[in-house]
């Protein structure tokens, strides 16, 4: 098993800057992946990015790539999700996984799940 606590939401203006944190604990070694996906009120949960554990690689939603960015430390088990020039509609629960298959929105296969954290982007 693999337990993930994501950190870091909150209520900001848009423009602003936010990074959430995702620390995985137990089973660590079986991760091939790790990702962000988000789930605004009304609306299906969104992939956003995900990383590869072991070198690093990187995959991007069009709708975020060039504002977010996803990064990892493998010291501490941790995956970030740096989000930058915030907009309203930015504003969801974001949940970070943990998985195989692959990395993308079509190849990722999520195995666990965070428990979220909400991002509140104000206008």
């Amino acid at each position: 098993q693999v337990q993930l606590v994501e950190s870091g939401g909150g209520l900001v203006q848009a423009g602003d800057s936010l990074r959430l944190s995702c620390a995985a604990s137990g089973r660590t070694g079986t991760i091939y992946a790790m990702a962000w996906f988000r789930q605004a009120p009304g609306k299906e949960r969104e992939f956003l990015a995900t990383i590869t554990w072991i070198d690093g690689t990187t995959t991007y939603a069009d709708s975020v790539k060039g504002r977010f960015t996803i990064s990892r430390d493998n010291a501490k088990n941790t995956v970030y999700l740096q989000m930058n020039s915030l907009k309203p509609e930015d504003t969801a629960v974001y949940y970070c996984a943990a998985g195989g298959g692959g990395i993308g929105a079509v190849h990722f296969r999520p195995k666990y799940w965070g428990q979220g954290t909400q991002v509140t982007v104000s206008s």
